[in-house]
């Protein structure tokens, strides 16, 4: 499957969202209202990795192109189960991609494999109290 990347330089309210270097408010999914990470269990980390867009074009021909963007800013878990609502893909090129296990919108980061670790993009949740 070919892949047609696009950089985009990610910019975020950072020092609205991190305290301490992790997550001040509740992480929500941006579709439904699900909470996906409770406050203070993520910690902030760049890091370059290329995500599928979440809407993919549906009118050019080639059917194998997935479009991605290279985004920076994530919140960091270690242990998969300190989410509150997360689902995982099943394993492309050694990652797993993250989703709102309700609504299935994603995907909104991705999982190391190797590193048992995840990482949730900044830029494809919402964050906010309630």
């Amino acid at each position: 499957m070919a892949s047609g990347t696009v950089k985009v330089a990610t910019t975020f309210p950072l020092q609205e969202e991190v305290e301490d270097g992790k997550n001040r408010h509740l992480v929500k999914c941006q579709r439904c209202p699900s909470k996906i990470l409770n406050p203070g269990m993520g910690v902030y980390k760049q890091v370059e990795f290329p995500l599928p867009h979440m809407k993919q074009k549906t009118d050019r021909g080639d059917i194998c192109t997935i479009e991605e963007e290279v985004i920076k800013d994530y919140w960091v878990v270690e242990d998969m189960y300190s989410f509150e609502n997360v689902g995982f893909s099943h394993s492309v090129a050694g990652v797993k991609y993250l989703a709102c296990a309700d609504c299935e919108v994603g995907p909104i980061g991705w999982f190391d494999i190797a590193a048992r670790t995840s990482y949730v993009a900044l830029s494809r949740v919402l964050h906010g109290n309630g």
